[in-house]
């Protein structure tokens, strides 16, 4: 069946039922070794939590889980130097970073949560080089939106990224991404200023070293409690602030 079918199929809300449907246009059998039980599309979490990936939702997602997750899902395909892989965990907490040398510490609450939780939908899909989200298009971005809305939901964001904070989370990821490119990926700091654009200089000289899962779940959590907390205060202060789109 055309690649297209199975593409509509895929965006149009896949519940448990269409699994049947999508196995067929796969060439998969539709039916498992047990008989007729049905296939699940929820994935338990270590905290106790059933993630229904098709349609996830927000009283279902644990910081818990999220930091274990990244801190185990590998940049770059794990095609990197060091000890440990360079962790999605890690790498959020480096567009963190950015941010705030970008912006002078000065960003707002909810533009610091929202950049530590950019790619936090990858604990459930773990991280994709690009390439790989262009080929699969569509139905891979409906999935990443729907969870990257419930957790948003779940930290009490607006549930999308308005274009404003999106442009400036787009800079920091760039910034880090250039960086893990030259210092861990094996790319020349040509290729990977063609690739990202070049840092300036004083972000530049930010050195990068792999942490262990275990160090980087850790440290992953303590910049959520920090950013979570100032990111309630914030709402406590302004009530009618956060559910703007920015």
């Amino acid at each position: 069946m055309p690649r297209t079918a199975l593409a509509k199929t895929l965006r149009t809300n896949p519940k448990r039922r269409d699994l049947p449907k999508i196995k067929g246009m796969l060439g998969l059998p539709r039916k498992s070794n047990k008989g007729e039980q049905a296939e699940r599309v929820w994935q338990r979490m270590l905290s106790g939590r059933r993630l229904d990936i098709a349609d996830p939702s927000p009283f279902d997602v644990e910081i818990e889980d999220i930091a274990h997750g990244l801190a185990r899902v590998a940049r770059w395909n794990g095609q990197t130097t060091g000890d440990h892989a360079f962790s999605v965990a890690q790498h959020s907490l480096v567009v963190l970073h950015v941010l705030d040398a970008l912006h002078d510490n000065a960003a707002s609450p909810e533009l610091r949560l929202t950049t530590l939780l950019h790619d936090a939908p990858e604990y459930v899909i773990g991280d994709m080089i690009s390439p790989f989200k262009a080929f699969l298009g569509e139905s891979y971005r409906t999935i990443e939106d729907r969870l990257a809305t419930a957790i948003h939901l779940r930290h009490q964001l607006p549930p999308s990224v308005g274009e404003s904070h999106h442009k400036t989370i787009k800079q920091a990821d760039r910034i880090s991404a250039y960086l893990e490119a030259v210092q861990l990926a094996g790319f020349t700091a040509h290729e990977a200023g063609d690739l990202f654009g070049v840092p300036r200089a004083d972000l530049i000289d930010m050195r990068l070293v792999p942490l262990s899962a275990i160090e980087a779940e850790e440290a992953f959590l303590n910049a959520h409690a920090e950013a979570f907390e100032a990111h309630l205060e914030a709402i406590a202060e302004s009530p009618a602030a956060h559910v703007r789109h920015r």
